[in-house]
């Protein structure tokens, strides 16, 4: 049994990460309240009014000493540029999916994202891949597989939400920054590409933000809190809770998508996708059972101090 101090840290830690994990489930929700405006303008207001609220974070942890350090290490730019662009990818993808009636899809990525991540550490950290762990990434593939084969049609949009947040995550995992900091960066650096777009639309594409009216431009400018806040209260979790916890509380968000997708907006989810979706859970389901496994510890030499702890 855990002690009392343990419970009462992880208590709140369970509360921030579930937050976090339903918000990002409830995004169709506020994303279709602006399926008139372009994808790629949602995106921008995304980036434009998260930067303030990032800069609010580190300013409410009260440490800019990273900004000094940032002038003997320009590769720190590169890092977090490169971290920017694939997490705005990741948004992009998402509003489009969502607004043009593919909230399913969306959800797949969402169960691929973790067993994604898991191959890519393997490749490019040589991270250690148990058995398991190898036999549940073949049942992913393989729902995915089959899934472009019955549907006839590439499941891109699975593949591009896992692929660009697996991506980042690895990059995050070792960024030199903490998470505030770190997304404060991040941000700041697409904010040009954003606020630049945003300035020189494409002739004839009319910027909603200026011709629409107060409730939409509220509505655009809610994608900064609605952007920032899940992502603080995952850091928070994040600190509170043991990773494989963590792990597993993260299916709150595609459960969410694929119920919103198939109750209430009618999408497509036929036998071709039950059986690519059900490959998918048996591998998410060989990574959880791994996961939460206990494993036998490594008898060490005990010494004088410790030998009690081996």
């Amino acid at each position: 049994m855990k002690p009392a101090s343990s419970m009462s840290r992880e208590s709140p830690g369970i509360v921030f990460a579930c937050a976090a994990y339903a918000i990002w489930g409830l995004y169709p929700l506020y994303f279709k309240l602006l399926q008139h405006v372009p994808a790629l303008q949602i995106l921008a207001h995304r980036v434009v009014w998260s930067l303030p609220l990032a800069l609010a974070a580190v300013a409410w942890s009260g440490d800019w000493r990273w900004l000094a350090r940032l002038r003997e290490r320009p590769a720190w730019l590169a890092h977090f540029g490169a971290a920017g662009l694939l997490l705005v990818c990741n948004w992009g993808v998402n509003i489009w999916a969502v607004n043009h009636g593919h909230v399913v899809d969306a959800s797949l990525g969402f169960f691929l994202n973790p067993l994604l991540t898991i191959g890519l550490a393997t490749l490019v950290l040589h991270e250690p891949l148990r058995r398991a762990q190898r036999v549940a990434i073949v049942f992913a593939v393989a729902g995915v597989a089959w899934m472009g084969v019955a549907l006839g049609v590439a499941p891109w949009i699975a593949v591009a939400l896992a692929a660009s947040f697996a991506g980042y995550s690895l990059l995050r995992k070792t960024a030199p920054l903490g998470a505030f900091e770190g997304l404060a960066l991040e941000t700041a650096l697409v904010f040009p590409l954003a606020i630049g777009y945003l300035a020189w639309l494409p002739a004839g594409q009319a910027n909603v933000f200026l011709v629409s009216t107060p409730g939409e431009r509220l509505l655009l400018a809610a994608a900064g809190p609605v952007t920032t806040i899940p992502l603080l209260l995952f850091a928070a979790g994040a600190r509170r809770i043991p990773l494989a916890m963590l792990g597993i509380l993260q299916y709150v968000t595609p459960t969410m998508l694929l119920c919103l997708g198939v109750a209430l907006y009618r999408e497509r989810f036929d036998v071709a996708h039950g059986v690519g979706f059900g490959l998918v859970w048996i591998g998410i389901a060989i990574y959880l059972g791994d996961r939460l496994r206990p494993r036998k510890l490594v008898p060490t030499q005990p010494t004088t101090c410790d030998a009690r702890d081996s």
